[in-house]
């Protein structure tokens, strides 16, 4: 047994420590290292899986659309209440932001997750599986989470009773966003985070880096992030093609703008595959709907053709767009008729700081055996709004069971889709550990 010696500096200041924490004249954080954090993280976190299982059941089972999660913003904001975090609610129609301040001066953290379920109707077998219809856009439709933002919730609920129970020991603050309509408010609407933003999310405390995640069809627990234009941005475009009507046995007597509108599909596709240097970044230029005409052997007056833009890059995003309408344009007056091209800016690209990445890697590979890089994804995620703000960091959290095909698996958005719920738990570790090691990191002196 080691004697300590008084004479000696260090050991004076050692029992000047143990006597200070005897006496409570400083707290045990102080003199915490950070496993000591991660240990007393991943024990809250075990102790509330079940929780965080039930909520994600009840929410999946009772699925709301965007800007009418009514429900859902309302157990949300119960919950954050019970563990006395400050709210804010109807922020972005139907929003909640929960506040919660750390025993220790630091930066304030702000975690994301989104509310809002899918016009889908569920097919998976399942005990607490969606059965719940409404009217969507003037048609009545199913609506299921099929793109996991039940999980999403559930798991920043999780984070919120973890981080609430350290309380004392955070080196700063939580701002918890939960936010409506990430897949697109209904038509006439303004909503998602561009909203929440507009309407302070992020303001009175300002956050310091944003932190969120996504379910994706890999591997239970895995973890999978790319540092820098993570996910593309999303545009959508409408082109009306203006001929004149005829009959379908004699098309020189008008001018048929299926075929032009048949050419401009072709021509589109050129732009992304021989107009561009494709070793820089990817691109996508797709047309998703191509109506016109009423009867076989009319040639009608106009067709509309609706699609979606996919960049990575403000000045490929702002170039496709010129070579959009330059090509339109081109085609449909070589064949003698007029088009109105319109396209509508959507999500910019999601990007993810990559200082903040770099800084932050440790923590995921903490939580998950498996943190895997990934090339670009060219899906859209409204989380870009708030990456604009301060710095992103977004990640994927695998929900593949282990005796599943990951090749074969439902997709996001599939009436099929499904989620492994042993995930869940590393999605609260993840979320809480971001927030705690960026704290602790970043600590004000």
């Amino acid at each position: 047994m080691k004697i300590l010696d008084l004479r000696n500096w260090n050991d004076c200041s050692s029992l000047l420590l143990i006597c200070a924490l005897l006496l409570g004249f400083i707290s045990p954080v102080d003199a915490q290292d950070l496993p000591t954090l991660h240990q007393t993280l991943d024990m809250h976190a075990e102790s509330i899986e079940s929780d965080v299982i039930s909520w994600r059941r009840d929410i999946h089972a009772n699925p709301e659309l965007g800007n009418r999660e009514f429900r859902t913003a309302a157990l949300v904001a119960d919950h954050l209440r019970s563990l006395d975090i400050e709210v804010q609610t109807e922020i972005a129609h139907t929003g909640v932001v929960g506040y919660l301040k750390g025993g220790k001066p630091g930066p304030i953290v702000a975690l994301r997750a989104d509310m809002d379920a899918l016009p889908v109707t569920e097919l998976v077998d399942l005990p607490f599986a969606s059965k719940v219809r409404t009217t969507y856009n003037g048609m009545d439709v199913g609506v299921m989470h099929a793109c996991g933002h039940d999980t999403h919730v559930a798991m920043l609920m999780g984070a919120a009773s973890v981080l609430s129970e350290m309380k004392d020991d955070l080196s700063g603050s939580i701002k918890f966003i939960f936010q409506p309509a990430e897949e697109g408010a209904p038509e006439g609407e303004e909503g998602g985070a561009k909203l929440m933003l507009e309407e302070g999310a992020f303001d009175d405390p300002s956050p310091e880096v944003v932190f969120g995640l996504h379910v994706w069809p890999d591997r239970v627990g895995h973890l999978k992030y790319s540092p820098g234009p993570f996910m593309a941005s999303s545009d959508q475009f409408e082109i009306t093609i203006h001929g004149q009507q005829t009959h379908g046995a004699v098309p020189w007597g008008g001018i048929d703008p299926i075929v032009i509108g048949s050419q401009v599909v072709l021509g589109l596709q050129t732009i992304a595959s021989r107009q561009l240097d494709v070793t820089a970044t990817p691109s996508i230029i797709t047309v998703g709907t191509f109506h016109g005409g009423v009867r076989s052997n009319i040639i009608p007056d106009e067709v509309t053709l609706t699609g979606t833009i996919r960049t990575f890059l403000p000045e490929v995003r702002e170039d496709i767009h010129a070579r959009i309408h330059q090509t339109v344009e081109h085609i449909t007056a070589s064949a003698g008729a007029t088009a109105d091209v319109q396209i509508q800016l959507g999500y910019p690209v999601t990007v993810n700081d990559t200082d903040l990445t770099v800084q932050m890697l440790p923590s995921l590979k903490r939580v998950s055996d498996s943190v895997e890089q990934i090339p670009k994804i060219t899906g859209a995620e409204d989380f870009s709004y708030y990456a604009k703000e301060v710095p992103g960091l977004f990640v994927f959290l695998g929900i593949v069971p282990p005796d599943e095909d990951v090749e074969t698996f439902p997709r996001n958005h599939s009436p099929h889709f499904y989620v492994d719920e042993s995930a869940l738990v590393t999605g609260v570790r993840t979320l809480s550990s971001l927030a705690i090691d960026y704290m602790y990191n970043n600590q004000t002196e």
